[in-house]
């Protein structure tokens, strides 16, 4: 509730006291869940996490009074300070986990349990996103594209040696965020359509890796012998995030080339394409252990043909809408 509660706040308000209340809210009712299995790592996960967050919080509230100070004015729209600029995108970068502040975010990842790593990866990264919108104007565009390229590139680069898949989640996550970012002053719009896409195909990516207890590669290999639909349809989400026609991931990136290149900046679009494929390299390898790598001896327990009830919907539901959202481009282009 607390997190619902504080998510709220942040994206209604249009005073940055009251969108800092929010985001202290989210961060205070996040710890207890991250921290809540007492093992060292989840501890040291929360640890690290409300560090970073406190940090955060700290700059943000820098910003705005630095903003206020010069201008009087406390409107979230309205930040034109240079230095107050600068301490925001720091500040939304440490939260969401942009490079180069993006050292803790896997390792609080991997520290949490599945269903928690889904709320950090999604809901957690909704209200900084929603200001980074909001203050969109103000920004500078060589520090966020040159921001933006790192992640994407870091994201792909950090991945290909991971053996953990929540760890290989949140590089994922990094280098989406970098997408997001690059058309951020061009087309704020198409930051969210992204950040929504991306939230529902993560969402159907850890609640089928939840439900098969998969937390590493070697566990991953023997989901084929379990359950065989979920692990087919997993490889086919897992595909789609990464952004491969005609699966739902593809829309997003293939908007965002589009944008990119009408705003002549085809080098950047062109790059951004390319690291893509450092991405592309480690889904393909979930989606190899997932379905095509069979664990050398037998299983001895009966195939769970079918998984718990009150998982079966939700996942087929956002499994489906991963894969098959394409065809309704021109719908979603209508609501957007």
């Amino acid at each position: 509730m607390s997190l619902l509660l504080g998510t709220t706040i942040t994206i209604s308000s249009n005073h940055w006291m009251m969108a800092w209340t929010g985001l202290e809210i989210n961060t205070l009712a996040i710890i207890p869940l991250i921290s809540k299995s007492h093992h060292p790592r989840a501890i040291e996960a929360a640890t690290k996490y409300f560090l970073t967050q406190a940090a955060a919080s700290a700059l943000l509230l820098f910003s705005s009074m630095t903003n206020a100070w010069f201008t009087g004015q406390w409107d979230i729209t309205q930040l034109t300070h240079p230095t107050s600029c600068l301490l925001l995108t720091t500040t939304v970068s440490i939260k969401l986990g942009l490079t180069p502040f993006h050292l803790n975010s896997p390792e609080v990842l991997q520290g949490s349990s599945m269903t928690t790593g889904l709320l950090l990866a999604t809901l957690m990264k909704f209200p900084p996103t929603a200001l980074l919108v909001l203050t969109s104007p103000s920004l500078n565009p060589t520090l966020l594209t040159t921001m933006a390229i790192a992640s994407a590139a870091l994201g792909g680069w950090m991945g290909l040696n991971q053996t953990q898949v929540r760890k290989i989640l949140a590089f994922s996550s990094i280098s989406h965020l970098g997408w997001m970012t690059i058309i951020l002053l061009y087309n704020p719009k198409l930051t969210l359509l992204t950040f929504y896409l991306y939230c529902l195909m993560t969402s159907a990516i850890f609640l089928a890796l939840n439900t098969t207890k998969i937390t590493n590669l070697a566990t991953m290999m023997t989901a084929w012998t379990k359950i065989p639909p979920l692990a087919a349809t997993l490889m086919l989400a897992l595909l789609s995030l990464a952004g491969l026609p005609p699966l739902t991931g593809f829309l997003p990136k293939w908007l965002i080339i589009q944008e990119l290149t009408k705003q002549e900046m085809t080098p950047v679009a062109t790059t951004i394409a390319l690291l893509s494929l450092l991405g592309l390299f480690f889904y393909l390898r979930l989606a190899y252990c997932a379905t095509i790598t069979l664990p050398p001896n037998s299983s001895n327990h009966m195939k769970q043909w079918q998984t718990n009830k009150s998982v079966r919907i939700p996942i087929t539901t956002l499994i489906s809408l991963s894969i098959m959202l394409l065809p309704l481009s021109p719908m979603i282009f209508a609501t957007t």
